[in-house]
């Protein structure tokens, strides 16, 4: 099994969402809703976000209706936000 990482302070993660546009800390997750032109580039989104998930073996919830994806990650082998929800949240704002 691998190492859980640390959970971040609330100071830490406040701090890396100035980063991080259109992400919130919503307890101990982190949210984000993304809206598209249509069904197709939504779908188009996620595949490429289950692309990255799977490189950081790190799984969102999420839902999809229509155009919109809404996100939200969490560690929760660790309880918490890690550094690795911060990356996931890196990697896919750069999706759009």
């Amino acid at each position: 099994m691998a190492d859980v990482p640390p959970v971040l302070s609330h100071e830490d993660v406040d701090a890396a969402l100035a980063d991080l546009e259109g992400w919130e800390r919503d307890g101990e997750f982190l949210r984000r809703d993304f809206e598209f032109d249509d069904f197709v580039e939504a779908f188009s989104f996620m595949a490429g976000a289950a692309l990255v998930a799977e490189k950081l073996f790190h799984h969102p919830e999420w839902s999809n209706v229509y155009n919109r994806v809404s996100i939200a990650i969490t560690t929760h082998d660790a309880g918490g936000l890690t550094d690795n929800d911060l990356e996931f949240a890196r990697r896919v704002s750069s999706l759009v």
